[in-house]
This record gives C-alpha cells, sequence and structure tokens, in this order.
C-alpha cells in the first residue's frame, strides 16, 4: 500500500498503476476516523476494481460555521491499518492546503436534490460535498467510486451530478453497516455518552416500526409513516428530532398527504436525522412500496 500526500504524487501513481495493466481504479472517498461500514466499501472497491484508492481529508467546505470541523475525529495511523487491511493499493491523505492551494472561486452545485433534509438542516454543506468530489474524481479519475447508503441523500446528489457534468465514473451505493443492536456505523457515535448511545437506537426502531406498520397496513401514506417515525422516536427523552421525512427517492420529491405508497411507480426514502446532545445521526431505509417485505 502507498500513501501519498499530494496530487502530483497521487497522479504518479496512478499513472503507474494504469501503465502496468491495473485497470479498472475504484474509489473510496472518506474523511477518516475508519470504521466498518468503510472497510465494506474497500471490499466492494476490491470486488469490482483492479486498483483501489482511498482518501482521507476532512473538507473544510461542508462544513457550517457551528459544526464539528476542529474536533472531527481523526486517527490516521489507525485508517492506515484498517486500509491496508481491508486491501487499498494507494491512500490519498492530503492537507487543506493542497486541496485547496488558493481561496476558492469555482464551486459545483446540485439544484433541488440538495434542499430537502440535511440540505435544509445545513445550508451549504452539499456544495461542499459536491465541490471536494468533483475535485478528487478529476484528480483519481476512477471507474468506479463507492459510496454508503448511510448517507443517501449524499448518494442521490453525486448521481446527479455525475450525470449532469458526463463524468465518466459510475457511483456504486453500498448498504448501511449497522451494530448488532441496529445503530448504523457512524464516525461521530464516538461523540455518544453511555445513555446516548442507548437511546440513539430510537432511529433503527423508528425505521422497522414504519416498516411493520406499512406491511400490516397501519400507515399507508406519508403523513401516517411520518406520524409512526416521530412517535416513536419522541419516546426517547433524549432525542431532539431534526428531520422525519417521506419522500421520493432519488429525486427527493415531497409525496401529497392523502398519496398511497403503493401509487408510487419507484423507491422511497424514509429518513431521519436526530440530535442527542450536541451529536446529530442520521439513519434511512430506501425501499419500492410495492416490495416492502424486502425493508430491512
Amino acid at each position: 500500500m502507498r500513501v501519498v500526500r499530494t496530487v502530483e504524487q497521487l497522479r504518479e501513481a496512478l499513472e503507474y498503476m494504469r501503465s502496468g495493466g491495473h485497470s479498472p481504479i475504484g474509489f473510496v472517498p472518506t474523511m477518516g476516523y475508519l470504521h466498518e461500514g468503510h472497510a465494506s466499501l474497500l471490499r466492494r472497491a476490491g470486488e469490482l476494481s483492479n486498483t483501489v484508492v482511498m482518501s482521507i481529508f476532512v473538507n473544510p467546505l461542508q462544513f457550517g460555521p457551528n459544526e464539528d470541523f476542529a474536533s472531527y475525529p481523526r486517527d490516521e495511523q489507525r485508517d492506515l491499518e484498517l486500509a491496508e487491511r481491508e486491501g487499498a493499493d494507494i491512500v490519498f491523505i492530503p492537507t487543506v492546503e493542497e486541496m485547496y492551494p488558493q481561496a476558492i472561486r469555482t464551486t459545483v452545485s446540485v439544484a433541488s436534490l440538495t434542499t430537502q433534509l440535511c440540505g435544509a438542516s445545513r445550508p451549504g454543506h452539499f456544495d461542499g460535498v459536491t465541490t471536494v468530489v468533483s475535485k478528487l474524481l478529476h484528480m483519481v479519475q476512477p471507474d468506479y467510486a463507492f459510496f454508503g447508503l448511510k448517507d443517501a441523500q449524499q448518494v442521490a446528489v453525486l448521481r446527479r451530478m455525475v450525470s449532469d457534468l458526463n463524468m465518466p465514473v459510475e457511483i456504486v451505493a453500498c448498504p448501511i453497516v449497522r451494530e448488532a443492536d441496529g445503530l448504523a456505523l457512524s464516525s461521530r457515535n464516538v461523540y455518544l455518552s453511555g445513555e446516548q448511545r442507548e437511546e440513539a437506537l430510537v432511529l433503527s426502531r423508528s425505521l422497522r416500526a414504519a416498516r411493520e406498520a406499512i406491511l400490516d397496513g397501519r400507515a399507508r401514506t406519508a403523513s401516517e409513516v411520518r406520524q409512526v417515525l416521530v412517535s416513536e422516536i419522541s419516546t426517547s427523552r433524549l432525542a431532539e428530532i431534526d428531520y422525519a421525512e417521506v419522500l421520493t427517492f432519488p429525486d427527493l420529491e415531497n409525496l401529497g398527504d392523502n398519496e398511497t405508497l403503493a401509487s408510487v411507480p419507484g423507491e422511497i426514502i424514509m429518513a431521519l436525522a436526530v440530535k442527542f446532545g450536541r451529536t446529530r445521526l442520521i439513519d434511512n431505509n430506501v425501499f419500492i412500496p410495492k416490495e416492502a417485505a424486502a425493508l430491512v
């Protein structure tokens, strides 16, 4: 495994791999503090690619002024051990100065999809995501880029960006990885106290409750599903709901209050963002209404 820290070193390493016939290239962008969810992305990349590139970069553009950029967890040595164990060939770890050597005047923005869910709660967040991912995709020029569905909105936004800008890369969405008790893995879970960690199980529990309500016919419309989600989350005294939404996916369009889920031809997402103290967690479930029994 080769660790590179500049764009020039990255391009040299990739040129060496390509000239040796080690294509296709798979790319896993991360902000570090890796866990089993990231490991699953690396393993999937290894299945589809002959060269696996991972980046570790905490991107300041996607953090708001009152968010946790400075305190975001970092552990480079631990990250490198996991990356090597899971088969990464090249790990790109740039500094902020390497990624943004001058005040940035060019940004990438995806309209509409970024006004819902986390986009509404974190103005400017997705502009930061799309800008840095666009830069990274231009640097790496991968055949595939791998992202976890825990942030399903991010997957939808990046797929639209790649499509609209004719970028020659396939965005591969990978399943949410959970702890044995159902909590979705997140680098931010480290912020939770023991009590908050226990209360955070209400996210996956509310998604299961909504699934059951859909299956037994108690929740037939988006508003009824939303009521189930909110009701279940509200059983936690530590949970502060940011949003609990039911939208079409990947277009993230609102459903009419009386529109039945069964009438929606494509996929639907139940998406949550809930705060426990200062820690904000997200979770979701994407499903086809007519195949609701496949919810996991």
